[in-house]
């Protein structure tokens, strides 16, 4: 699981390969395990094959024409009133986004172990990913858009935040003593 971590990477180019339908079932395995506020699931997911929709996509996702090119494309939508029916605002405005997060999460890291490159895009226009998966009156909210393809291309490894920027402990004031124990895991900066 760590070495998943380790090396997943976002990957902007896609060869046309089919993803194996079994493959592709075992990404939406892991993706309806993830967890979730009160276990409400408070989110859906559109798997998206059709050419001409990944291209409506890719339009919505500010001409980031990579995500047509990559042979599935799956939409996270957060399910605001299912949350709100148990958790009020909180839910509605919060849970349900952590929900479609923690899934589209899974799905990534899923596609990756089977050897599939993938990319989350956030930067889209949200009425135009509803209209592409005929969504737009449904109150669904669009979180993530995930093209999953095998990679045509290797990325380069990102650095991260030094972990004396990012760990606390007890206090926001007091930083936390990281000591690395997998050197595979650590990327440049930390």
């Amino acid at each position: 699981m760590f070495k998943v971590m380790a090396e997943r990477r976002s990957v902007r180019a896609f060869k046309p390969d089919p993803v194996d339908e079994r493959d592709l079932n075992l990404i939406l395995e892991a993706t309806a395990s993830a967890p979730s506020a009160g276990n409400l699931q408070a989110y859906n997911v559109v798997v998206v094959t059709d050419p001409a929709i990944r291209g409506e996509l890719a339009r919505a996702c500010w001409g980031q024409d990579f995500v047509a090119e990559a042979p599935v494309v799956i939409v996270f939508l957060a399910d605001p009133k299912r949350s709100a029916g148990v958790y009020g605002r909180r839910g509605a405005g919060l849970y349900a986004l952590q929900d479609a997060t923690i899934a589209c999460t899974f799905a990534m890291l899923a596609a990756h172990a089977l050897g599939y490159g993938t990319c989350w895009i956030g930067a889209f226009d949200d009425l135009a990913v509803l209209r592409a998966v005929g969504a737009s009156e449904s109150g669904l909210i669009p979180v993530a858009v995930l093209p999953i393809g095998r990679p045509a291309e290797t990325p380069r490894t990102t650095p991260r935040r030094k972990a004396k920027d990012v760990f606390r402990k007890d206090s926001f004031s007091k930083s936390f003593p990281y000591t690395p124990v997998m050197p595979e895991l650590r990327r440049p900066g930390m």
